[in-house]
């Protein structure tokens, strides 16, 4: 298994100022579903920042995003390691399957693989 990207959330309650406040350090959208929002740099693109009013289909907010290149294995060392899995194995309807993750500090990973 191998990370692809790693992806900060932002949860905001003024999303459009967070995205014109990160547009002035050069980041530009690149995704925008309404509830979240992707900002990545134009020279760099996998450089992103996502900012969340809430998530469409888990009941938190995750602190962080994690792709990876086998979620269905990813979601397997977590189960077997025992973490605490916040939001299941699921296919999303915008093309990723993907599960939550608490880490040993209390933020929660959103594991993701794009299908």
């Amino acid at each position: 298994m191998a990370v692809r990207r790693v992806v900060p959330n932002i949860r905001s309650k003024t999303p459009q100022e967070s995205r014109e406040f990160y547009g002035l350090l050069g980041f530009e959208e690149v995704m925008n579903h309404g509830w979240i929002t992707t900002l990545a740099s134009p020279s760099s693109p996998a450089a992103q920042i996502s900012v969340m009013t809430s998530d469409k289909t888990a009941p938190v907010v995750p602190d962080m995003s994690v792709e990876v290149d086998d979620v269905d294995a990813a979601h397997a060392v977590m189960r077997e390691s025992g973490a605490e899995i916040i939001h299941p194995l699921q296919d999303e309807e915008w093309g990723v399957r993907r599960f939550f993750v608490r880490d040993p500090d209390g933020r929660v990973v959103n594991v993701l693989g794009h299908r």
